[in-house]
């Protein structure tokens, strides 16, 4: 066996971390000697042991000699849990394979400097490119203190998300709809617009077959604070909070009321009358968001785009056609005069779900 091959045991590993780490990355790791592998970890949630102790613990006195993959660099400073390098430095492993290092550029390189000074040799960059993939949030947030912003939306092959009547249930089949369920697992923070709110009263909740699920703060703008008091986002139990973000909602009654339903309202900046979105990237940032899933109606989905947030998409198509041109369209407003001056989309992925396709890409 190979180290790709190890270090993709590892990255599954990491994975089942998906919703319990953040805002720690997702990391697994594999302890192997004697071309076996003696000990497998995973961070399984914040503020618990990292990947590596997990790992080396699992392997017990088989550690020592022994070479360990781990899908990120591992940590050299006291956290909430001491540093990994000390963990592996104490059990005798003579190895370190790791897909990437440290994407915090005030730790960088740290752990893996420790360990080549303490007589561990140390290799990076295998399966690299799967290991940034899947901490796509946690990198960009610990470089630039925004959430990473990823924008679903659901669609006839005509472009259309509902009809001339608002009707969307639904637009996509099932398996699809499973598929939203993991990401809103998986996301911090889910956002969409008052419209939405109005039109389909929705949960906004996590709900996975079998399989517990963790919710996302739910976040709905709504500039005038125009939401309705018996919506049920602002009503139901749940483990995650509420934020309506308004534009120029002053002490009211309706405020006060809200608030006591244990809904935070948060005042951001305005810009053409709509709220900032670039200025509410920076204060989600601030209270610890370091992903946001959107899944906002037209005029959502359009300021989303034009404001430059939305690092990635996740569009499904269902193999049905309206064939008229009053439905409700993906983006509402004016777009570019010029085809020149679309939004390219990156890093192109295809995947089916059922009979309904998602076009999966990047913007930024």
């Amino acid at each position: 066996m190979n180290d790709n091959h190890y270090m993709q045991i590892a990255l599954e590993l990491a994975a089942r971390g998906k919703g319990y780490t953040s805002p720690n990355p997702m990391v697994g790791a594999v302890v192997v000697k004697d071309g076996k592998i003696v000990g497998k970890g995973w961070h399984e949630k914040v503020g618990g042991p990292h990947a590596e102790v997990n790992a080396i613990d699992d392997a017990g006195d088989q550690a020592a000699g022994s070479t360990i993959y781990v899908t990120l660099e591992p940590c050299n400073h006291q956290g909430r849990t001491p540093p990994c390098t000390e963990k592996i430095l104490s059990a005798g492993i003579q190895h370190v394979v790791m897909a990437m290092k440290d994407p915090n550029p005030d730790v960088s390189g740290g752990g893996a400097d420790f360990l080549i000074q303490n007589g561990i040799s140390v290799e990076s960059g295998v399966c690299e490119a799967e290991a940034r993939r899947l901490n796509e949030s946690f990198i960009k947030y610990i470089r630039t203190k925004q959430p990473f912003v990823l924008l679903k939306c659901a669609a006839t092959l005509d472009g259309r998300i509902a009809t001339r009547t608002g009707d969307s249930k639904w637009v996509t089949g099932e398996s699809s709809r499973k598929y939203v369920h993991e990401l809103r697992h998986e996301m911090d923070a889910i956002m969409v617009g008052v419209n939405t709110v109005k039109t389909d009263n929705p949960s906004l909740t996590t709900r996975r077959e079998d399989k517990k699920g963790v919710d996302p703060i739910r976040i709905v703008l709504d500039t005038q604070l125009s939401i309705p008091e018996n919506s049920k986002l602002l009503q139901i139990p749940s483990g995650s909070d509420t934020l309506i973000i308004t534009g120029n909602s002053k002490s009211s009654p309706k405020r006060t009321a809200i608030e006591n339903m244990g809904v935070k309202i948060i005042d951001t900046a305005l810009k053409d009358g709509r709220i900032d979105l670039n200025a509410l990237m920076n204060q989600l940032g601030k209270t610890g968001i370091t992903s946001l899933l959107i899944e906002g109606g037209a005029q959502v989905v359009a300021s989303a785009l034009q404001s430059g947030i939305v690092d990635k998409i996740n569009f499904f198509y269902a193999p049905k056609i309206l064939g008229g041109d009053d439905g409700v369209p993906m983006c509402s407003g004016p777009g570019p005069e010029l085809m020149a001056q679309s939004i390219p989309v990156k890093d192109i992925h295809v995947r089916q779900f059922d009979n309904d396709i998602m076009i999966e890409g990047y913007l930024n």
